[in-house]
């Protein structure tokens, strides 16, 4: 029996860019489309993650068949070690056997991404970040910033189209 590979996708973002409310969105469209979807988040804010973790526990309650949270070597689902990859954190989930892994943060990895901007100083990303596929915006005025750079899907917080298109590129990379 052949393993399947299941889709990565990350949502990037600086802290308070609304990375979290737009996965809630999303993982809750991919259940309703029978979609088994699990989470890693990275824990960005210095320290460990707490236990409970809120925003995890917020990703199961959307039906994320599991959640992870890694911050400063710990991993949260009980389990400690001096340092956790992403790699090692998506071997770790792929047990779960998800069609889609979604990654809350870890701007730097390669894997395909949606990069939310909330205003000008967000810019600095777009060149450090790799494997961009679409953008929201806070700020009407900042596509024309966006559009010099990128040629990508790009969508204001408020539109809720974001969540189904998105969606809809994720399911057509599960088929």
């Amino acid at each position: 029996m052949a393993l399947v590979k299941p889709v990565i996708y990350q949502v990037v973002g600086y802290q308070n860019s609304g990375k979290t409310t737009f996965l809630l969105k999303l993982i809750e469209v991919l259940k309703n489309e029978g979609i088994k979807t699990v989470t890693i988040k990275h824990h960005g804010h210095g320290g460990r993650p707490t236990v409970p973790q809120k925003d995890s526990a917020k990703h199961l309650d959307a039906g994320a068949v599991a959640a992870l949270v890694e911050g400063e070597g710990r991993l949260v689902l009980q389990a400690d070690n001096s340092t956790w990859t992403l790699n090692e954190q998506i071997r770790f989930m792929d047990f779960f056997r998800p069609d889609i892994i979604l990654i809350e943060g870890h701007k730097m990895e390669p894997y395909p991404k949606l990069l939310i901007l909330r205003d000008e100083n967000d810019f600095s990303l777009i060149p450090k970040v790799t494997n961009i596929k679409a953008v929201i915006i806070w700020k009407n005025d900042l596509k024309a910033g966006v559009r010099e750079h990128l040629e990508v899907p790009l969508f204001h917080i408020s539109e809720e189209i974001a969540v189904t298109e998105i969606a809809k590129e994720l399911i057509k990379t599960c088929s």
